[in-house]
């Protein structure tokens, strides 16, 4: 892709919208350029030499009548018939000469007057177009002296030209807005689609969208709820099976716990227990895992009071946590799995680190939480593995050194959920920063 090409994109209209109507407006220009140079070369020029082949031959019929009727009682008489029949102001300046004037025509009225005295008179003479506004002065040069002529700008101009251009510009205005409404229209439901895909992938209410529009944005409409609906019924039948899963595995444990709790102190019994403990962690972790919370619908929730509440619940765990949110912040969220998402981060930060901080505010569009400690961190070549489920950085599946491996892989579940974004970083603690973007 040359310099040239990309030059070009950038001034391009980025929106369908915008690019549908480009492909209507420039035909439209082209046409408008080319009907103005066509009329402007060949209608406009020889209407307009026409005209003035008109006044420059009345001009020569009232020298012709002059030359045959030289005596000076004669001239009245060809004045007036000129002012009655022509339109003409015409008097005689005796042994008066004509100025010698470098002067062009300038304009086509006169270009064309000056070309058609030539051609029909073929004496000296001058142009006067600008002394008054609705007249034209001609002097010509003739042997008795000047012949003074003044007539209406009338004959000399053709209105059809400013019709012309009026109905072309206009009537290209008025196809223009009809074509920007029919187009708006048409964009709407891709719009509609668009928004719905985006409120589908936030876990919003699509109740309110139907397929409308054109056929293939009909077809795209009905082809996205079907997939919307297989979607969540795939969801459902997983996360009814983990919980039956879960459900079978549970009555085996618990008969598993009450044997051991019939045996007294006999040896390994405490391991048994340990084992049964871990396990019964570990289900619990899958099933959350697999339910993801996915029936909680969203609504509007204070996430200061949700934040609050969070970093309470962590600080009756012992941890020592700084929390500060920039003034009220209202989004629409499923607040139990938020809240379950923060918690998960904060204890993962408290499990490493001695001190977290928590800071939440608007930025733009979105709000950002960011949650800082100052425990050892996450190597920058782990930092999207840990997001996979069961992943753990130390190897070890014991849930005493950190769980089952499945914490950061809810939270960005629950985060993507939202329409937001998880990220880790560097923590000008020392530690690890893990930041996430929820758009309001």
């Amino acid at each position: 892709m040359g310099p040239m090409t990309v030059t070009i994109k950038r001034f391009l209209p980025k929106s369908l919208l915008g690019r549908s109507l480009l492909i209507i407006v420039i035909p439209l220009v082209i046409l408008q350029v080319v009907s103005a140079a066509i009329f402007y070369e060949t209608h406009w020029d020889k209407v307009t030499l026409r005209l003035a082949r008109g006044v420059a031959g009345d001009i020569a019929a009232v020298i012709t009548l002059l030359k045959q009727n030289p005596e000076p009682e004669n001239r009245g008489w060809i004045f007036d018939l000129a002012a009655n029949t022509m339109e003409f102001q015409v008097s005689l300046k005796e042994k008066a000469v004509l100025p010698n004037s470098t002067r062009t025509p300038s304009g086509l009225m006169e270009r064309m007057l000056a070309r058609a005295i030539r051609g029909q008179i073929g004496k000296p003479f001058q142009i006067d177009t600008d002394s008054k506004d609705r007249t034209v002065i001609i002097d010509i040069q003739l042997a008795t002296g000047v012949l003074h002529t003044e007539t209406t700008r009338k004959r000399l101009f053709s209105s059809t030209a400013y019709v012309f251009v009026i109905w072309m510009v206009g009537t290209s205005l008025i196809l223009f807005a009809v074509a920007t409404i029919f187009m708006r229209n048409q964009v709407k439901p891709i719009r509609r689609l668009a928004i719905a895909a985006d409120n589908f992938g936030m876990g919003r209410d699509l109740s309110s969208f139907k397929p409308e529009g054109a056929s293939e944005v009909r077809r795209a409409g009905s082809a996205f709820l079907i997939m919307q609906e297989r979607i969540v019924r795939q969801i459902n039948q997983r996360t009814d099976m983990l919980a039956g899963v879960s459900h079978d595995l549970r009555t085996p444990l618990t008969r598993m716990k009450l044997q051991l709790e019939m045996l007294d102190d006999h040896q390994g019994a405490e391991e048994l227990k340990s084992d049964i403990a871990e396990m019964e962690h570990m289900l619990d972790g899958y099933l959350a895992f697999a339910r993801g919370e996915g029936t909680e619908k969203p609504e509007s929730t204070d996430l200061t009071a949700l934040l609050n509440d969070a970093v309470a619940q962590a600080r009756r765990k012992g941890g020592v946590i700084d929390l500060h949110t920039e003034g009220p912040l209202t989004v629409s969220l499923r607040p139990k799995a938020f809240k379950r998402c923060l918690t998960n981060l904060i204890d993962n930060a408290l499990q490493f680190a001695e001190h977290v901080s928590v800071r939440a505010g608007e930025r733009g569009d979105a709000i950002e939480i960011a949650i800082d400690d100052d425990g050892p961190g996450i190597p920058e070549d782990q930092r999207e593995e840990v997001f996979k489920p069961f992943y753990r950085i130390e190897g070890s599946r014991n849930p005493g050194t950190g769980g089952v491996g499945l914490g950061l892989t809810i939270a960005r579940d629950v985060i993507r959920g939202h329409g937001g974004e998880i990220r880790l970083g560097d923590s000008p603690n020392g530690g690890l920063r893990v930041r996430l973007r929820v758009p309001i």
